[in-house]
């Protein structure tokens, strides 16, 4: 078994972009790791539960109970994504996938790098904001005198204007997806920055395309389960209204499978049938959610494993 304290030397992957996009591409066989599914979707349900709670006692005013229920919603929201997470790293590894508990322990023992790193990420975009104020104050013309102020804000435009719009672009294409799967494949704390630093400077726009690539095939995947839901769903309920025979229109009872409750059915939620109908439809609205959400981290574990390689 992988060591989760491990701190695994890598190095740049020698893969080629073409390898790297069909790694990325390989990304849909995430669908056959049932392991995550059923904990993405465990996680999901609980988490959506717990919300659900906070709402009720913050309404009901409940005192501490709401920001407790919140607070345990969040929790188990993180690390039980970063338990499926890791899951989905062991496949995109060619790894065996791990039990679900040692998964959980895993992400209980490690999850808090992320946060961690992260934070040392969000302090150097501190300084880089410092550095861009502290450049435009010394543009004002009241420090700078009448003819050094305007040619200073003349250069720090542009130089602005691109720091700003590349440090976002790497912030949206490496950090924000990256710096999870770094988590998952074990990388320290400080590694992790160093990696994400490394491919910010040297490989922005090969990750920036692949992840674009990950994103455009995850929304194929969504498109592809939305109409199976869509379509699937209009026949079972105009079928079920039929044979069942109860006075419900098809659309009301199919109303779980995008999202909708009990309360925005009406009458129709009295019905025993209709009930039953909403929350099937619930399931299938979220293995609708979760799938592609799936083949998202897989997506990110494959470009994370493309540009690096482990040596163990």
């Amino acid at each position: 078994m992988i060591d989760p304290f491990a701190d695994p030397f890598v190095r740049p992957s020698s893969r080629s972009p073409l390898e790297a996009l069909s790694l990325v591409l390989g990304s849909v066989d995430a669908v056959r790791n049932g392991r995550a599914l059923y904990l993405l979707l465990f996680t999901f349900a609980l988490a959506g539960l717990l919300t659900a709670m906070a709402q009720a006692s913050l309404l009901s005013g409940g005192g501490w109970w709401g920001p407790l229920q919140a607070g345990a919603a969040l929790f188990v929201a993180f690390y039980g994504g970063n338990a499926a997470g890791i899951l989905v790293m062991d496949q995109a590894r060619g790894l065996a996938v791990r039990d679900v508990p040692d998964a959980v322990r895993t992400s209980l023992l490690t999850a808090h790098r992320l946060l961690l790193a992260l934070l040392v990420i969000a302090i150097g975009y501190a300084a880089l904001a410092a550095l861009l104020l502290a450049v435009l104050w010394l543009c004002r013309v009241a420090v700078s005198g009448p003819v050094l102020g305007p040619w200073l804000f003349g250069l720090a435009v542009p130089l602005g204007v691109v720091g700003v719009g590349v440090a976002l672009l790497a912030l949206v294409a490496v950090v924000v997806p990256l710096a999870a799967p770094g988590v998952w494949a074990g990388a320290g704390v400080w590694t992790l920055v160093r990696q994400l630093w490394r491919w910010m400077r040297q490989r922005l726009l090969t990750v920036a395309l692949l992840m674009a690539a990950v994103s455009l095939l995850t929304a194929g995947v969504g498109a592809l389960v939305s109409f199976a839901v869509a379509a699937g769903g209009r026949v079972v309920s105009e079928v079920a209204v039929r044979v069942v025979g109860i006075d419900v229109p098809a659309a009301e009872l199919m109303a779980g499978l995008f999202g909708r409750g009990l309360r925005s059915v009406g009458p129709a939620a009295s019905s025993q049938h209709a009930g039953a109908a909403l929350v099937g439809g619930g399931v299938v609205f979220a293995l609708a959610l979760v799938l592609p959400g799936l083949v998202y981290l897989r997506g990110t574990c494959s470009v994370y494993l493309a540009m690096v390689e482990d040596a163990r």
